[in-house]
This record gives structure tokens, sequence and C-alpha cells, in this order.
């Protein structure tokens, strides 16, 4: 959590102590656990209230906004078809190595001489 582990939050703790002092130690126990319970108790009714609002049958889900990760829209996209990308690859160099497919791309690219400029497309850049 907030990327504290347990060595640092025991560092904290003791930091704490020794600026609190245990005379008023309790007392702040007791005020951060109270502001926790409130914490849970406000997310609690914002849920029930959103549930009531939008019904029963909600799909919490839907609603994650970690569904419109650029990366993972196009992971799945990728793996519709439910091939993973190894298996693709290993299926091409097979059909290649038995002769079925020609390993050459699709278009015929031109090769270049030495000293030749490459080709450059004014409107696509």
């Amino acid at each position: 959590m907030f990327g504290i582990d347990s060595e640092k939050f025991v560092i904290l703790a003791l930091i704490a102590v020794f600026v609190l002092g245990p005379s008023r130690m309790p007392e702040y126990a007791r005020k951060l656990a109270q502001w926790v319970r409130q914490l849970r108790d406000f997310a609690d009714n914002a849920k029930e209230q959103l549930s009531e609002e939008i019904g029963e049958d909600l799909d919490w889900k839907s609603l994650d906004p970690r569904q419109y990760d650029p990366r993972r829209i196009i992971r799945e996209a990728l793996l519709d078809d439910g091939i993973s990308v190894t298996t693709k690859a290993s299926t091409t160099a097979a059909a290649v190595a038995a002769g079925s497919v020609s390993a050459a791309p699709a278009a015929k690219a031109k090769s270049l001489q030495a000293g030749e400029a490459a080709p450059f497309d004014v409107e696509a850049t």
C-alpha cells in the first residue's frame, strides 16, 4: 500500500512513538481508527447509494477504469482469436520450413544501391 513495505512501516511507527510520546499515542491511535471507520462507512454508503440509483444488477467490472488501458486493449485485440502470439509465430515458422508459405514479404521491396537515398514521402510527415 502506497509503496510502503513492512520494514518502512515499522520505522514509521517507531518514529511516531518517539515524536508523539507514549502518553499521546493511545489518543492518536483512537483518532486513526475513527478516521478509518468513517472512511469505510463513507465508501459503503456511496456504494449503496450508487446501487439504489442504478439498480441492483450493477456490473462493477463494467465501471472499472482499468479496462481502458491501451496496453490491455492491444493485447486483447492481438489475442482475440484465442491463439497466442507464440503459437502464431511457431505456426508461421513451421509453414515456411515446410515450403507451403514463402518467407519473402508480400510486397517486393526494391533494394537500394550504394549511395542511393531512401525514398521519402513528404505527405506522410
